[in-house]
Order: C-alpha cells, then sequence, then structure tokens
C-alpha cells in the first residue's frame, strides 16, 4: 500500500529537486576536477620528476575532490533509500533522508543525504516508532521517532514508498500458525532477479544484521548463519561500517577478506567498491599462504580433495585421506607442531661462547637466558634477530674491554724489558716490536671481533623454515618421539610419503601448506605486509582450527569477522563441527556469537523443502525460518533417459525466462558427473550450458553446470538437480550436508530429478 497522495507528491518534488542538486554539484566538482588536473601536470612539465610540495598538495586534493565526484555520479540514479523523522529531545523536529554515501553541498557545508553508517542512520535500522536513541560519539541522544519511510527509486524515478508500522502487509500459506506481518518493501527487493555478483543492501538491512554490522571491532566475532540469511552480505557491509567508523585509523589496506575459492570472491568482488570501499585485499586462504612462503606451486584445495573423496572408489585410500586431512587440520596436530617447536628451541639452546681467539665477547649463560627466558614469547629466529641486536649494541664495549687486556698484556711484557734493561739500542728496538705486535693485534682483533659476531649469528640463525616440517615427517624418531602413540605407524606412512610425492611433481596439499606456513610464523614470525587490523573469514565452518591459528597470526587484537553455517559444512573431514570447540580452543574469552536463523534468500516452499534434509544432521541448530515470499512447491521429477532429461530442462528453461528470471544452474554430485550432463545436453537440449571448474575465476550465471559442492556461497534463480537418487544422494555425513546445500541456492523456483528410487533424503 502506498503512502497517501500528498505524501508522494511531495517526496516526488523533493526527489526531482535533490536531483538537480546533485547536477549541479557534480559540474561544481567536474570544474574544481579539471582545475587540479590542469595545475597538476603543469607543475609536472615545470619539475620534471623532482619532489615540489605544492604539486604533491595538489595531487592529494585531487585525489579527494575525484573520490568525492565519483561518489556523487554514483549517486545520481538514487540519492538516498530512506527517510527518517526525528526529535531530539528539548529540540525541533528534523527530517533526515539516508543513502549510501553522505552528500553535503561544498560551498556552504549543509548535509542534504546522511550516510547510512552514520549513528544517526541507526534509527532507521534498529528504531522503531516513538521513544528512541542512538549513540552518538558524545554519548546517547534521545528523542522521538515519528517517522520511518522507505524509498522504491529505479531510473531516478520514485516508484513506490512504505512507511514502517503503515505498509506492513500480511502474507499467510496454508502451513504456517497464525498471522506474520512483513516488510513489503524487503519483499519487492528480494523478489529480483538475481545478478552475476553480490549486491550491497543498504536499503534493505535488517536489526539482526545491523546489530552484527555496527559491533565492536576488537573481538572475533562468530556469526552461525542458516542459509540464505545474508552473512556474507552483512560481513562485507560491516567492512564499510568499520571504514567508516574508524576512518583515522582503518584504512582499506588494513583488511583482508579471506573467501572459499576464486569463483566465490569474484562474485563478492563488486559490493565494496559499490559501497565506496576499495583496495580491500580479498584472496583464498591458500593464495594467502603461498604468498607468505614466497612459492609458486600447484595446491590440492579442498575441493579438488572432496572431489577425491566423492569420485574415489577405493575404500582403504579414502579412509586414509579423510584420517589424515582430520588430523592435520586438528588442535592435537597443532600441539604436535608447538612441541616440535620446543625441540629446535631445545636444539638450537646448545651453544657455545661468542669468541674471538680465546677472549670471551658474551657468555653462553647469557645468550641462553635471553633465548629460552627474557625472549620466549618471539618467533625463533625474531628472537636471534633481536639478541643479536642487543649484543651489537654492547659489541663495542666488549671489544675494549678486551683491547684493554691486550694493552694490559702488551704493557706488563714492555715494562719487564724496562726493568731489565737500561736505555740502548736493542731495548728501543724490541720495545718497539712489542708495541708493533700490540697494534697489530689490536687491529686484527677489532675487526675479527665483529667478523665472529657475525658468523656466530649467520650460522646460529640458519634455518631454513620451509626444510623443517619435511624434517619432522620424514625423521620417523623425532616424529613418534613427539607424537607418541597417538598416530598410527601406517597414517605416518602416507603422510610422509604423499607430502614427499606431491614435492616431487611440485603440488602442495593445502593441509601440509597450513603447516609450512605454521612453522614458519613461528619461526620467523610474520612479515608486516601481511599484518591485518581486521579479517573477515567466510564459509568459516571449512576451515581447520590449525587454519584458524594460523590466521590469528594475520590480525591484532582478534579482529575479526567469522561468518559460516554448520549445517553446511561439506568438508567433515578438516572444518569444524562446533562453533564451541573452535571458541574453546582457538579464541577462549576474546569473542562475540550470534546466530542468524531468518532466511531471505528462498521462497517459504523452497527453505521449508531443504529444512526436511537438515533434519538429517541432527546438529542442534535451529533450523532456517523462511519469511516474506511465497511461490512455487519444488518439483520432483523421474526420468528413465537423458533425453528425457534434456527436453524437460528445455522446458523449464523456458518456463523461467517467461518470468523475467534468467540464471539457471544444472548441479551435478561432482565434476565428473558434470562433464557428463554437459555432454547429454550437447545432445539433447537446444540451450548452451557450460561447466564450471574448481579453478573457474569469472561467474556467469546464465545457463551452467555446477558441481554440488562449489554451490556454497552462490544463488541462483532457479536450480535443477540432477539425479537426486539413492546411489547418488545417500544417508551419510557428507551427502546430507551436499545436498541441504544443493536445496538452499534457489531464490525462486527448484526442481529435483531422479532415476530409480529418489534419495532416502527425500523421503
Amino acid at each position: 500500500m502506498a503512502i497517501k497522495k500528498e505524501d508522494m507528491i511531495e517526496e516526488i518534488e523533493h526527489l526531482e529537486d535533490t536531483e538537480k542538486w546533485i547536477e549541479n554539484e557534480i559540474e561544481n566538482i567536474k570544474k574544481e576536477d579539471n582545475r587540479l588536473k590542469k595545475d597538476i601536470n603543469s607543475l609536472k612539465k615545470q619539475f620534471k620528476g623532482r619532489y615540489n610540495e605544492e604539486l604533491e598538495t595538489k595531487k592529494k586534493l585531487y585525489n579527494i575532490t575525484h573520490q568525492s565526484l565519483e561518489k556523487y555520479m554514483e549517486s545520481k540514479d538514487q540519492p538516498y533509500f530512506a527517510r527518517i523523522d526525528f526529535r531530539e529531545y528539548k529540540r525541533d523536529e528534523e527530517t533526515f533522508y539516508i543513502g549510501k554515501f553522505g552528500l553535503g553541498d561544498v560551498e556552504d557545508g549543509e548535509e542534504k543525504v546522511i550516510d547510512w553508517r552514520t549513528p544517526l542512520a541507526d534509527l532507521y535500522y534498529s528504531g522503531t516508532s516513538g521513544d528512541a536513541f542512538y549513540r552518538a560519539p558524545t554519548g546517547i541522544v534521545s528523542g522521538k521517532l515519528n517517522l520511518k519511510r522507505k524509498f522504491l527509486i529505479r531510473s531516478k524515478k520514485l516508484e513506490d514508498a512504505f512507511d514502517d508500522g503503515i505498509n506492513d502487509i500480511m502474507l499467510r500459506s496454508s502451513n504456517e500458525e497464525g498471522n506474520t506481518l512483513v516488510d513489503e518493501f524487503l519483499r519487492i527487493n528480494l523478489e529480483e532477479s538475481v545478478s552475476n555478483k553480490l549486491k550491497d543492501v543498504v536499503a534493505t538491512i535488517q536489526k539482526e544484521q545491523n546489530d552484527i554490522i555496527r559491533a565492536e571491532k576488537n573481538t572475533a566475532l562468530i556469526v552461525q548463519g542458516s542459509a540464505g540469511s545474508g552473512k556474507t552480505t552483512v560481513a562485507l557491509h560491516r567492512l564499510a561500517y568499520l571504514l567508516y567508523k574508524y576512518k583515522d585509523k582503518l584504512s582499506a589496506d588494513d583488511i583482508l577478506v579471506i573467501g572459499p575459492n576464486k569463483l566465490f570472491l569474484d562474485y563478492i568482488s563488486e559490493v565494496l567498491p559499490d559501497l565506496g570501499v576499495n583496495n580491500v585485499k580479498q584472496k583464498t586462504f591458500e593464495d594467502i599462504c603461498k604468498e607468505i612462503l614466497n612459492i609458486k606451486c600447484k595446491v590440492i584445495t579442498k575441493d579438488k580433495k572432496l572431489s577425491l573423496i566423492v569420485e574415489n572408489t577405493d575404500p582403504k585410500y579414502e579412509k586414509l585421506i579423510v584420517e589424515s586431512s582430520k588430523l592435520r587440520g586438528s588442535i592435537k596436530f597443532k600441539c604436535f607442531l608447538d612441541e616440535y617447536v620446543r625441540y629446535m628451541e631445545k636444539k638450537d639452546s646448545d651453544i657455545d661462547d661468542i669468541k674471538v681467539d680465546n677472549y670471551v665477547l658474551f657468555k653462553k649463560e647469557e645468550i641462553k637466558r635471553l633465548y629460552l627466558n627474557d625472549m620466549i614469547n618471539f618467533p625463533i629466529k625474531k628472537r636471534k634477530d633481536e639478541i643479536k641486536r642487543y649484543f651489537k649494541l654492547k659489541l663495542n664495549d666488549k671489544i675494549k674491554l678486551i683491547l684493554d687486556k691486550v694493552d694490559f698484556y702488551y704493557g706488563y711484557k714492555a715494562a719487564r724489558i724496562k726493568k731489565k734493561m737500561g736505555d740502548c739500542q736493542e731495548r728501543r728496538e724490541k720495545l718497539t716490536q712489542i708495541y708493533n705486535e700490540r697494534d697489530k693485534k689490536k687491529k686484527q682483533l677489532t675487526v675479527n671481533s665483529k667478523k665472529c659476531f657475525e658468523s656466530y649469528f649467520d650460522n646460529w640463525n640458519n634455518v631454513d623454515s620451509k626444510a623443517k616440517y619435511g624434517e619432522f615427517l620424514n625423521n620417523e624418531a623425532l616424529f613418534f618421539n613427539i607424537t607418541g602413540d597417538r598416530v598410527s605407524r601406517t597414517l605416518w606412512e602416507f603422510m610422509k610419503e604423499e607430502f614427499e610425492n606431491n614435492i616431487k611433481k611440485g603440488i602442495l596439499d593445502s593441509d601440509d601448506l597450513t603447516s609450512l606456513v605454521y612453522l614458519k610464523l613461528k619461526i620467523e614470525g610474520i612479515p608486516d605486509k601481511f599484518m591485518y587490523k581486521h579479517i573477515v573469514v567466510d564459509e568459516a565452518q571449512d576451515y581447520s582450527k590449525v587454519q584458524y591459528s594460523v590466521m590469528k597470526e594475520f590480525v591484532s587484537n582478534n579482529s575479526m569477522t567469522i561468518v559460516g553455517d554448520i549445517a553446511q559444512g561439506i568438508y567433515y573431514y578438516k572444518g569444524i563441527d562446533s562453533w564451541e570447540s573452535l571458541i574453546e580452543d582457538i579464541f577462549q574469552d576474546n569473542f562475540k556469537y550470534v546466530e542468524l536463523t531468518k532466511s531471505y534468500r528462498s521462497t517459504i516452499e523452497i527453505i521449508n523443502y531443504a529444512n526436511r534434509v537438515l533434519k538429517f544432521q541432527k546438529n542442534g541448530l535451529q533450523p532456517a525460518t523462511p519469511i516474506l515470499r511465497h511461490g512455487k512447491e519444488p518439483e520432483v521429477i523421474e526420468f528413465n533417459t537423458n533425453r528425457e532429461f534434456g527436453e524437460k530442462l528445455d522446458e523449464i528453461v523456458k518456463y523461467v525466462r517467461s518470468q523475467n528470471k534468467k540464471s539457471i544452474a544444472v548441479i551435478g554430485k561432482n565434476y565428473d558427473q558434470c562433464k557428463k550432463i554437459r555432454s547429454y545436453l550437447k545432445k539433447y537440449s537446444e540451450y548452451n550450458w557450460t561447466v564450471i571448474k574448481d579453478n573457474d575465476k569469472n561467474l556467469k550465471l546464465d545457463c551452467i553446470i555446477i558441481p554440488s559442492y562449489m554451490t556454497k556461497g552462490l544463488e541462483f534463480d532457479c536450480t535443477v538437480v540432477y539425479n537426486c537418487n539413492e546411489e547418488n544422494y545417500k544417508n551419510t555425513k557428507l551427502d546430507q550436508k551436499i545436498l541441504y546445500v544443493v536445496l538452499t541456492r534457489a531464490l525462486h523456483f527448484e526442481y529435483i530429478f531422479y532415476s530409480g528410487k529418489v534419495s532416502k533424503l527425500l523421503r
């Protein structure tokens, strides 16, 4: 239901006025932009590459002006999405329009649109009509929220507007109990078709999502989010908020987003730039590790390993893959690596004095005390570097003491000559010889002291951290001395041989890559360029505890946003199965845990259907609660031949496109099956279908065939599950999770095909 006609007319006029104002501001900023550009070019010619303070100032001004221009250009089509009327206590009521960016008049500084990240804008997301407050930097501001209005603006035209508490509509389905008030504005936005990229949602952020976005920075914020709860989008909007709130202390270069694969990173790549945030690093965990180790090699990723497990026909081999991966990701294996580091420390503490000739520069007892006690919290190499730096400050004094001893020794020799012999040519020659020998000795000792000092630390600090992991696996006596009877000999031999064979081929298993980096961090520490002030970890349930131990080293103050869903933990052989165990083993006291249970992605019918599979997991999680949108029930379709599948698929494509939807994904169990589906559809479908591989970097959603385990984090207008029968989807821990993921990808339409007997998970 639209707002009153007179209110609508008023809002249309305000939008038109705002758009004219923006056009005028753009013209003014462009003039300044061009003027600064000309000045910069002129100064560059004048100073020909030499430093000039005026030139540097002009460059900084140009960057500020150009960023402002981009912000106003971005705001032309939709300058704002909401309005609030708020009367602060003992003040007059004021009207505020809220947009993606704050927009102010360049000349008089008057703010026309406030940024969605401001404390005042929090009233739009969390406030309700009547008494309300927001937290400003100066303290709590109380008052009355008299209006909260949402605008549907498309192509610079106001299509509709909704007032909270007035335009809520009632949706009811036959299997719902009672009536549920929902947000019509949100429903309209969710019914749009999927694009190739994740979109910003500043206009439709819900209260529980807003609380996460605005949570404090210096803690590990763990978000358990049901499928479709918007956890990824919320995490990225949180980054935009943090950069706004802490703009004086935090820059985009200080932030890292860790995604599960390159395809996913491409999918989310435009959210932050759309919010005016650039230069945030977005990488896979494996790529970061390779950068830290400074190596180039192929990596057996978790997706590749999962496909090996899914497609493998040898139960013994599968068991060893699973057990070895589970061990190398466990807190137990981290303890093994820590014990190995202590072994290295003990071995490294078996040292001698730092000597030159027979003179002691620094005693081994002092070196040992600094190494094993005073600097124990530093990584091994940094400890040695710090000891060297500390001793270097004292080195000249130590050399002087030795030279004093030399002076004393030769002074004593000269005194004896003087006492025994009277003044004569022979005496003078002997004294000259003594003094020359003394001076030569002192010169040699001065040079050799510094050489011995450097040589001592070069030898002591000569540790190849990359080689140490291989030493740990290959040294049988050492390995079992550390692990005891907690690892079977069969499993050790498998891990050792697998590592050796991979190294020969220029390959690294992701689990071994993690251990290599962990040891490097403990031995050498982390280079400054890999230190961040905040990290986002998406699909967080899929990382091992050793990987979390590594990620914690990347970030200061434990400042992390960790989002995931235990129900979608398809990498059961390495990921975590409960947030409680992760908190207990890794984050301990410095964490905040939040759950998002409302699902905004799919229709009520699709989520309810997927929840049938979720019940098999018995993970104690609350099932996703679908809201807002009703649609077609998922269709379960039997087929006998692949020709029949292709023909029915074409009918589905025609229907979906007739509903103005575009993205359709046929989901196969694994990559091999996807290739077979592609060959069938070449014969029996009139559409062109593209198979998605695990190393693909770009995502096009129109007509794709994708392995089940690669759909995580993605969404489609329509999904078609290929052959969901007893053979493909068994009642196992892995298949329960994979099928749940698969069934929660569709926004609007879902079709499940099977031949033979349908999977027990769907009965």
